[in-house]
């Protein structure tokens, strides 16, 4: 395969994952971006690419309506599942699909997603449904895992070095996603293709972490099997397999379940149309 083209079993399997082993979004990010955009409970969010809504459900409160987006159908469940009587409306739909009759926003967010679509494309279109006083924030953030060190936590960190081996024992050195491979990884330079769609900016706000979490060796498990590239569904019958090992793998490292690391810093990157 020369190049990787999305397809619907991306993140299949993740979504019951997801929400165990990825870890929560800090109540500062709400707090950054409601002081630097004047956000007042009035207006419209969209979260492109929302997965189970971490984000969107988090910052709903900001807004007088919210509306998640995903194509994959278990991020929705799991959604419309935490939601409860949070009122956002679930849509389940390709970014590339957008305006899809929507209508505008005051604030389009793109959460650990962007960098799945076809940029060009999707910036044009998110573009035309924002309103005069609306704004594109791209949330760059890593949660299945902390910062690397060697300091003392407590508990020990993850072995993530090892448990990398472990998938690529199974599953191949080159990376996969969906039906593909991604052997360059992921795209990159949004900042090109937002200057070239017409946005100016950008405002870089961070969001300052570093507090240590204590996470269990099932969280953990769950974080692997949150990822495009270590989905359920690649390891086919070869699952059960992998995660006795992972899981033995950790119990190496700490027999008494628990590990421990330290946040890592989110970024709020703001365009305007």
């Amino acid at each position: 395969m020369t190049s990787w083209e999305w397809d619907r079993s991306l993140f299949a399997g993740t979504a019951a994952h997801y929400l165990v082993g990825r870890m929560p979004y800090p109540p500062g990010l709400v707090n950054a971006l409601r002081d630097a955009l004047g956000l007042d409970g009035t207006g419209r969010l969209l979260d492109v690419g929302c997965g189970p809504g971490s984000l969107t459900l988090l910052l709903a409160p900001l807004f007088a309506a919210s509306v998640g987006v995903d194509p994959d159908p278990g991020m929705l469940r799991e959604a419309e599942r935490v939601a409860g009587s949070a009122r956002v409306q679930w849509r389940e739909l390709r970014a590339e699909d957008l305006p899809a009759e929507l209508g505008t926003f005051r604030v389009v967010v793109f959460a650990q997603s962007f960098h799945w679509m076809d940029q060009p494309l999707v910036a044009r279109r998110v573009r035309g449904m924002l309103a005069p006083d609306g704004v594109w924030v791209h949330v760059f953030a890593t949660t299945d895992r902390g910062v690397a060190g060697d300091d003392p936590l407590g508990p020990p960190r993850p072995p993530w070095h090892r448990v990398a081996d472990l998938v690529t024992g199974y599953l191949g050195p080159v990376r996969r996603a969906g039906q593909g491979v991604l052997p360059a990884g992921t795209r990159s330079g949004e900042e090109d293709v937002m200057r070239a769609a017409g946005f100016t900016g950008p405002q870089r706000i961070e969001v300052k972490r570093g507090e240590v979490v204590t996470r269990t060796a099932d969280e953990i498990v769950a974080a692997v099997f949150s990822l495009s590239g270590s989905a359920p569904h690649l390891f086919g019958d070869r699952l059960p397999a992998f995660e006795g090992d992972l899981r033995r793998l950790l119990r190496e490292v700490a027999p008494h379940g628990l590990f421990a690391e330290r946040t890592r810093e989110i970024a709020l990157v703001v365009w305007w149309p």
